[in-house]
């Protein structure tokens, strides 16, 4: 196949996706506006060709240079960034130069949460009441309807930023004074915990790799109380978290992707759809999928496109847990006596890119373990305050 890999080298732990492609024999396009001399080695070496644009947001300059790539190397097989930011765009380029993946028409469902809920009521899953409210009056009525709390947050968005949790009439003003120019989407608050379900599909939609996330604490408090978060894979997937899954894979025709569903767990044991993301789950819950399994999801996204299916079934032989830590908090454990006192359990661990720090924190280290327990004290230990 010839594939176009946009933004090849972020997120920085996305460039084993294009060495594995070159490694089964792909024709691997790079196509970015960073020089070609800040790519890390082993992505170079990956990529066939590389073109450097002078902005990935100038349409006409992405336009010209898949048709570069057209002319020297045939039918583009394939376009794909694994990331939500260029969603759109991928679509638009697909369209034009008739590239199998989501196209245009397919973005509102994927990308405007008050359509994701119709789609979840397709599949026959309960949603949080929720309108987009573009005036004051439409707000203030739609609170009226569901009372407080309320959770307000960009129809289209990526992430928990710019996300209001509304607990009064004076957060209510603020949120109208305050708000971004953009459609927002008035939710009734749920408390459950965010569970997720995530995986890869093939190209006729059936699942053949799942995982799930629980975590510490909601994304959205995350960011809005600048804290921390950790967050694990379980081993064992809940069957009724699976089955909902599924059902939104089928429902939302996920074809030959990773994606990332997010549910509210409640207290009676029952879920709540959340959102769909069409791509994996963020920061370095990626490379999670690997060292929870054993296995090279890199390797097992390349073997569906070129054998329709993964090599190696997941068999989850450890709970895995990202712990983040932020700079500005004083913890008990320096780094040095958190890598000598948890070393064994650490897989992994690195400085967190700028723009997920908010959302992960500065530092990020990957446990893992057969034993849950194991994982979350030391996963409290390392966040402990001083």
């Amino acid at each position: 196949m010839n594939v176009v890999f946009l933004s090849p080298h972020f997120p920085p732990n996305f460039w084993p996706f294009c060495v594995r492609l070159r490694e089964a024999g792909h024709t691997v396009l790079g196509l970015a506006d960073a020089e070609y001399d800040q790519l890390r080695p082993e992505l170079k070496n990956a990529l066939t060709e590389y073109y450097k644009v002078g902005d990935m947001h100038n349409y006409d300059e992405l336009v010209r240079a898949l048709g570069y790539f057209t002319h020297k190397y045939g039918k583009l097989d394939r376009i794909e960034s694994m990331s939500e930011y260029w969603l759109e765009t991928e679509a638009m380029l697909r369209e034009d130069f008739n590239i199998f993946g989501l196209r245009p028409e397919d973005m509102s469902h994927v990308k405007r949460k008050s359509v994701m809920k119709q789609y979840f009521q397709l599949a026959g899953l309960r949603v949080a009441r929720g309108k987009v409210c573009r005036t004051a009056v439409e707000a203030q009525d739609f609170v009226e309807e569901v009372g407080y709390p309320v959770v307000a947050k960009p129809d289209i968005g990526v992430g928990a930023a710019k996300t209001y949790k509304i607990n009064n009439d004076a957060d209510l003003m603020d949120y109208i004074a305050t708000k971004p120019p953009v459609d927002y989407i008035i939710e009734e608050f749920i408390p459950g915990m965010i569970v997720t379900y995530d995986g890869l599909t093939d190209i006729k939609g059936n699942v053949v790799f799942d995982s799930s996330l629980e975590y510490s604490k909601g994304v959205m408090d995350v960011v809005n109380e600048d804290t921390d978060i950790y967050y694990y894979m379980v081993r064992e997937i809940p069957e009724d978290l699976r089955e909902a899954g599924r059902k939104v894979a089928q429902t939302f025709g996920v074809l030959e992707r990773f994606f990332h569903f997010e549910f509210f767990r409640l207290e009676d044991g029952s879920l709540v759809a959340l959102e769909v993301n069409m791509r994996p789950p963020g920061g370095l819950s990626i490379d999670m999928f690997n060292y929870a399994n054993d296995i090279d999801i890199f390797r097992e996204w390349v073997n569906v496109l070129t054998h329709g299916t993964v090599g190696e079934k997941a068999k989850h032989p450890y709970f895995c847990t990202y712990v983040g830590r932020k700079d500005h908090i004083h913890y008990q454990r320096s780094h040095e006596q958190v890598m000598a006192e948890f070393g064994p359990l650490i897989a992994h661990h690195e400085r967190i890119s700028g723009i997920f720090a908010g959302a992960i924190g500065n530092n990020g280290y990957i446990l893992r373990h057969p034993d849950l327990n194991i994982m979350l004290k030391a996963a409290q230990a390392i966040q402990e305050r001083a």
